[in-house]
């Protein structure tokens, strides 16, 4: 106890000599009285004119005869209030003021309008918060109009929500705020939503990946050939090494042979499963494909007849998905070395994708 007061008595000390030694400044002319009962000498002057809050009170008219002005400024600790007053003067926080005071700083700053103050607070709270502290410092955002500093409060008891809610600050917000632990909840509750809806949208993307590749794969095979599986004009020993794109080509390569030699395939598309797919690899193909009169794949130009005819392009799911793969190619061209990556995870994947793939 007896260092505490020491304590407050050197804080006190080093803000009356700061203003004392101001040998520019008039005399004090209002006082700030605290929750301790001790009077700051200030000048009403720098008061003013750096906090329009304490400018409306100094301007106020008196009620009494009595000409002493006093400010109370209460409901926080003496040397928060002598900080903050040392920070009207000076512009000046130190790193224990606020370590010990940023809460209180932090409050006081948007009850007085002190926006560069608020926003060290803001920044400084910010670093320094913990499990324990988190649930009272959102509550203090979300009063003091702090956003950034909620989000991030918000953020950290969505990421550790089962340890924040054995904390003594989660209980006590149950008993007296359910308003606020039910906006927590809801902002938990989006943010599993958002990471669920993500997580759909880039196995989404890398499947239009793996087709997009696939597409090129046909065009590679069907034009140069690839270790196994060529074009039919072309002699099997001047077939080329794989390509870098192997592991989506081998997936392609292994269709193809299927294709060719299964007894049960149709020429409407119909057959085994792994014939079905191809139908659709090659349809998929034909409907990308700007280039039919010329195209080296099988049965291109016959499926954009087949389309205009029958008017399947027509097909609103068909033309989703055409579109989808279309800005997969696009996307993966502005992004190479993320492409690098996500060959190196394909490559482990062995082209399963393409094998899976059914519309």
């Amino acid at each position: 106890m007896e260092e505490n007061n020491n304590n407050h008595n050197s804080s006190f000390s080093a803000l009356l000599s700061a203003i004392s030694s101001a040998s520019e400044l008039p005399e004090p002319d209002v006082e700030i009285l605290t929750s301790g009962g001790l009077r700051i000498p200030a000048h009403s002057s720098i008061l003013a004119m750096v906090s329009p809050v304490l400018e409306n009170i100094i301007d106020r008219p008196l009620k009494h005869r009595s000409s002493e002005r006093v400010i109370p400024i209460l409901g926080v600790p003496c040397d928060a209030v002598a900080a903050f007053v040392g920070y009207l003067y000076s512009s000046r926080l130190r790193e224990d003021e606020m370590e010990k005071y940023g809460i209180h700083l932090l409050a006081l700053s948007h009850v007085y309008a002190v926006p560069q103050l608020k926003q060290r607070c803001t920044r400084g709270v910010s670093q320094r918060l913990t499990i324990e502290n988190v649930v009272d410092v959102v509550q203090l955002a979300r009063l003091c109009d702090a956003p950034d500093l909620h989000l991030k409060c918000m953020r950290l008891i969505a990421a550790n929500f089962k340890t924040v809610e054995q904390t003594e600050g989660w209980k006590f917000m149950q008993d007296h705020d359910p308003f606020l632990e039910l906006h927590i909840l809801q902002f938990i509750d989006e943010a599993e939503s958002r990471k669920k809806r993500t997580r759909r949208h880039r196995k989404e993307q890398s499947l239009y990946l793996e087709l997009s590749e696939a597409m090129e794969c046909i065009e590679h095979i069907c034009t140069e050939g690839c270790t196994t599986v060529g074009p039919h004009d072309m002699e099997p020993e001047k077939k080329t090494g794989p390509c870098n794109k192997y592991a989506t080509c081998q997936g392609v390569q292994l269709l193809i042979k299927h294709f060719a030699s299964c007894k049960r395939r149709n020429n409407n598309g119909g057959g085994c499963s792994r014939c079905k797919r191809m139908w659709q690899l090659l349809r998929l193909h034909s409907s990308i494909c700007d280039q039919p009169d010329s195209c080296r794949v099988p049965l291109c130009r016959q499926f954009k007849l087949k389309a205009q005819q029958q008017k399947l392009g027509d097909d609103a799911l068909w033309k989703l998905l055409v579109r989808k793969v279309l800005s997969a190619k696009a996307m993966s061209s502005l992004s190479l070395p993320k492409r690098k990556r996500e060959e190196e995870v394909r490559e482990t994947m062995g082209g399963q994708m393409i094998r899976n793939f059914i519309l």
